[in-house]
């Protein structure tokens, strides 16, 4: 694709990274087949091709229109697009690229700006978010139905084993799976302990920044980032062997740290550290010898939901559904299994109608072979699905844990 960005465009870091990114684009629009708004809008601007063009106009001086922003805000950013792409083209990062230059162009209405500021302000600080939670919690059965699903009710969380081994790895709390799903944690822990590893936590680490970067909040996102930084580099200089992502969508932030920091000279060569210890559960277990743990799941019919983050965001397609099926579990059919289920991060809560129909979309195809059980491998993902689900929905490695 030819371009001819603004000088003032190409004299910053992220604009010559769009630049590249949008010349590596060969019009094809084989990502139109596998982006999930185009298929439920049928709207060329709702796919990537035509946000890669309306975000193209913006950064060579375009007029940016309130209709350019909504466009950009019913992205999913689960870069199914990316895995479909022949040509490589990094979308997920020219979409945040394009997202914050119309914040910074277009003011969103009233409501929108407020209701923005409280997520930022809530979900990535666990002591406010699992206040509320608990708040919520309590007066749940009094709700309606509609409002009680979205609720989580609270989940029992066994024992966190002593860390007594040689081996140590480093585990992310989170912020709103440290409130909503602690088990998951620490059923990595107990299976991590069986199998010779000890799983610990940093106390001052927090969010990732996820969703203060993909709110255009980059300052904040990039604070955020730094804190977890700081709090885990004396671990690495202990030593410590991994740092391990049990929720997808953290695993590819963290991975991202490096790039997005690529330009802060403070920060910049721990941040490629950081990122290149990083690995997904799923990667962990897969270089263990997993037969210490059994054969169990004979005759268990599991469905697997592979979020987004994890298949498309951290390139690792199937790799929990190996995990499984070695373990002895019969995974049923999924599918359309490239499919997001809609939760992404804050869009659940932002863009609740779309959000909604995939998200009964993928119900219908996870639910069709008659599974006894959904896991999945992103909190998000976990608790969106399960806002719906008639089967119950867990992280899969309580299943390992059970």
């Amino acid at each position: 694709m030819q371009t001819t960005l603004t000088a003032a465009v190409l004299s910053t870091p992220e604009g010559q990274e769009a630049d590249a990114i949008l010349r590596s684009c060969v019009h094809c629009g084989f990502c139109t087949a596998t982006c999930p708004t185009y298929q439920l809008l049928g709207d060329e601007l709702d796919g990537p091709r035509g946000r890669i063009y309306l975000i193209k106009q913006m950064l060579e001086g375009q007029p940016v229109t309130r209709d350019t922003q909504i466009h950009l805000d019913r992205c999913l950013t689960c870069r199914a697009c990316e895995t479909t792409c022949p040509s490589g083209v990094r979308y997920g990062r020219l979409a945040d690229i394009g997202r914050g230059i119309a914040e910074q162009r277009v003011a969103r209405p009233l409501t929108e700006r407020v209701f923005r500021r409280l997520l930022r302000g809530v979900l990535p600080h666990p002591n406010r978010f699992g206040s509320l939670l608990r708040l919520g919690q309590h007066v749940r059965p009094l709700l309606p139905k509609s409002l009680r699903t979205k609720i989580p009710p609270p989940q029992a969380v066994g024992e966190w084993p002593t860390a007594q081994h040689t081996r140590r790895m480093l585990v992310l709390a989170g912020c709103a799976q440290s409130s909503t799903t602690p088990n998951t944690n620490a059923a990595a822990a107990r299976v991590l302990d069986r199998l010779g590893i000890s799983l610990i936590t940093a106390p001052t680490a927090g969010c990732c920044g996820a969703l203060s970067h993909h709110l255009s909040a980059e300052t904040e996102a990039l604070n955020f980032m730094r804190r977890n930084i700081d709090a885990w580099w004396p671990y690495i200089e202990q030593g410590i062997e991994t740092i391990v992502m049990t929720a997808s969508g953290c695993g590819v932030m963290v991975k991202e740290y490096g790039p997005l920091l690529a330009h802060d000279p403070g920060y910049a060569d721990k941040a490629a550290r950081i990122s290149a210890l990083t690995r997904d559960l799923s990667e962990v277990l897969a270089a263990e010898d997993l037969t210490k743990l059994g054969n169990f799941g004979k005759n268990r019919r599991i469905a697997v939901h592979a979020p987004c983050t994890l298949q498309h965001g951290q390139n690792l397609p199937g790799a929990v559904e190996g995990l499984l099926t070695n373990l002895g579990f019969e995974l049923t059919e999924v599918r359309d299994s490239h499919l997001c289920c809609g939760s992404a991060g804050s869009y659940s809560l932002l863009q609740p109608k779309l959000s909604q129909q995939l998200r009964d979309n993928k119900l219908d195809a996870l639910q069709s072979g008659k599974p006894e059980l959904i896991v999945t491998a992103n909190v998000g993902c976990q608790l969106h699905l399960a806002s719906g689900s008639e089967v119950p929905v867990r992280h899969w490695i309580e299943l390992l844990d059970d």
